[in-house]
């Protein structure tokens, strides 16, 4: 599903303009995207949990020359799934 099959899907549902519901989605991912950035967990009760995690440097291989090469440090997303979620997921 895209963002904007999305839009389409929650403007069937409710009796609101697809544009107030695109910039409502729209405002509700970039505050999930900055809390994240600033490290904080964003906690959404039953669907899941939004947090930043960090991948240490490592060394990996080029594929092509088997060159060894060195992979940086990097943050990371995580997502983890809330109880009512999964459970919508495992009933289809």
């Amino acid at each position: 599903m895209t963002k904007q099959e999305l839009i389409d899907a929650v403007a069937g549902k409710v009796e609101m303009s697809k544009s107030a519901i695109e910039e409502t989605i729209s405002t509700i991912m970039k505050t999930i995207s900055q809390e994240v950035a600033a490290g904080n967990v964003v906690q959404l009760v039953g669907f899941g949990s939004f947090s930043s995690g960090e991948r240490a440097a490592r060394t990996g291989r080029n594929p092509q020359t088997g060159e060894t090469i060195e992979i940086a440090a990097a943050k990371t997303v995580k997502f983890s799934a809330g109880k009512a979620f999964k459970d919508a997921v495992n009933r289809s």
